[in-house]
């Protein structure tokens, strides 16, 4: 197949979307199919872009056998509604335009977040006569209005239209959750032309390893325990509450709750934990992606963290099976949901409600004294990677496409993720 994709996030990148496009795209590279990634400039989540690129109107490169075209636009830091909205239009123009020029493709594929790029990818698909696959990766705008970011208003419901108008468009639609799926069943979408890639793990970059002790020493950990969240640090994650629950350990001289990565809320959480006083809670800007498995040795625990809220119920962080692939134990703080159903089925980790700081303090100190716990978790942790590997995402999802390629996307639902390879995937 000739498969174009449009995301404005592709590494050197290292969130979630962009790692999740390119782990993917690696593989059906592998295994015989033509991809094209349309993106930008990586620039997130500083607005800065990286050395060695240019915002450039057009550029073509090539990335582990992947053609990635980068197009110029609007560069803008992941914080505040109008820049950001800027960007996103920028990219959903741009992206439109540099796909309209590329060979004809089989299918396109467009993933959200960010929903602009998704409308591209509609509109590409529409003009270019070839079928349309929405990645849904996000509730969006609902998201937005669950973080409190906006309000309900008029030009929230014409997105919700346009959303809606999406997903009956769609040849097929993937969505990165079963809650996600129940949502757009819910709100009229047949389910048959949903189908559930969850996210996951390419087991050939993260696997267990020694702590990393330069680095230890590098960011004052060495000889601590450390719970470490790795990730944004965004309106999303309610990192505030990690930092109550640190103040309630500030005698506990051996724990450090280690933050990894960048967002909206960073500079505020810093200037919080600073006002403080918590010398418990170790700060370290985003690392290449490169560098995440050395990041995760120095890690004791791995913290996932959501806010509480109905929607984050039906999220499941891809840094959940980052960590299993690192075989460490998971605390999770979020809402009861799929994410929480993954860890208890799994037995991985520890859940605690979301935004209870006493819960979290209490769960961190258990794993810090019960060495016998840890250890336990750590090997279930471990043995459930392979159920959560990329390999196996991706070729659900190329299953997907061929599908939907050959015509059925309205049975894309009823795709058995683990019936066989795909065509030219076995090997």
């Amino acid at each position: 197949m000739k498969i174009l994709f449009l995301t404005e996030n592709f590494p050197p990148e290292t969130n979630a979307a962009a790692t999740r496009v390119f782990e993917r795209a690696c593989y059906w590279v592998r295994w015989g199919h033509e991809v094209t990634v349309v993106t930008c400039a990586p620039n997130f989540p500083h607005g800065r872009v990286f050395d060695g690129y240019r915002n450039d109107w057009y550029r073509v490169e090539e990335v582990a056998g992947i053609r990635v075209v980068r197009v110029k636009t609007y560069v803008a830091a992941n914080r505040g509604v109008a820049r950001r909205t800027a960007d996103f239009l920028s990219f959903m123009a741009t992206g439109l335009a540099a796909g309209a020029v590329q060979a004809r493709p089989d299918v396109v594929v467009a993933t959200s977040p960010q929903f602009f790029a998704a409308v591209a990818g509609w509109l590409l698909g529409a003009g270019r006569r070839v079928p349309f696959v929405f990645e849904l990766g996000d509730l969006w705008p609902a998201s937005i209005a669950a973080v409190g970011a906006m309000r309900q208003n008029p030009g929230l419901r014409a997105l919700e239209a346009l959303e809606l108008r999406m997903y009956r468009d769609a040849a097929a639609v993937v969505a990165l959750t079963g809650s996600f799926k129940e949502n757009l069943v819910e709100r009229g979408i047949p389910g048959d032309k949903v189908a559930v890639v969850v996210n996951g793990v390419d087991l050939s970059r993260y696997a267990p390893r020694p702590r990393e002790e330069a680095l230890a020493r590098e960011w004052g950990l060495e000889g601590r325990f450390v719970v470490g969240y790795v990730g944004t640090h965004g309106m999303a994650h309610a990192l505030k509450n990690v930092l109550d629950a640190a103040e309630r350990l500030r005698g506990h001289d051996r724990l450090r709750f280690l933050l990894v990565g960048a967002g909206a809320e960073r500079d505020v959480l810093m200037a919080d934990a600073e006002r403080r006083g918590l010398h418990n809670v170790v700060f370290r800007p985003s690392q290449p992606k490169e560098r995440m498995p050395e990041v995760w040795s120095l890690c004791d625990v791995a913290l996932v963290h959501l806010k509480d809220s109905p929607l984050f119920a039906g999220v499941i962080p891809s840094k959940i099976f980052e960590a299993m692939g690192m075989g460490k134990p998971i605390l999770l703080a979020a809402p009861q949901g799929e994410a929480s159903r993954i860890v208890e089925a799994d037995g991985a980790g520890l859940w605690v409600a979301a935004e209870d700081p006493a819960a979290l303090a209490a769960a961190a100190l258990r794993l810090v004294e019960d060495e016998g716990l840890r250890g336990d978790l750590a090997g279930r942790s471990l043995a459930a990677a392979p159920l959560h590997s990329r390999e196996h995402q991706a070729r659900h999802m190329v299953r997907v496409l061929e599908a939907v390629v050959a015509g059925r996307g309205n049975a894309a639902g009823r795709i058995d993720p683990g019936a066989g390879a795909a065509r030219g995937t076995a090997a």
